[in-house]
């Protein structure tokens, strides 16, 4: 099992996930080694503290500001963290979702909703426009 998805299964809440998008890489060959190839981009899979540094060094985004300007607008992450859905798109547009950065929080019954459900995967994307926009879901479950 690849570590994309024992992070998508909720098992390793001490990493963090990052997507990025082909284009949004000057040189995709120096990520062969720790990333996975997936569609249009590359998947890495890392410990908290290194993928946190090795997301804003790759994009020069502090992850936790992009969450910060990310949660007050919800939109749809695709299930594995690949790309998702632009807010900011009209009808009928097709934006393009340049990174993707995510972290799960294991399940805690006391705060409820959702998180009482399982472990939490808290997803932010930045879209090819610039809309930063956010998505939550309990690890493993899937909108399909």
């Amino acid at each position: 099992m690849s570590t994309h998805t024992e992070f998508l299964a909720g098992e390793r809440p001490e990493d963090v996930l990052f997507f990025l998008h082909e284009d949004a890489v000057s040189n995709p060959g120096a990520l062969a080694e720790y990333a996975d190839a997936v569609g249009d981009g590359h998947v890495l899979v890392l410990p908290g503290d290194d993928g946190r540094s090795a997301f804003q060094s790759a994009t020069g985004i502090d992850p936790m500001a992009l969450a910060q300007e990310a949660m007050d607008t919800e939109g749809d992450v695709h299930d594995d963290l690949t790309g998702g859905a632009c807010p900011a798109a009209g009808e009928g547009e097709t934006h393009g979702t340049r990174f993707v950065f995510a972290f799960a929080e294991e399940q805690n019954e006391d705060v409820g909703g959702i998180y009482a459900d399982g472990d939490v995967i808290h997803a932010y994307a930045v879209c090819e426009c610039g809309q930063r926009y956010s998505d939550k879901w309990v690890a493993g479950e899937t909108d399909d």
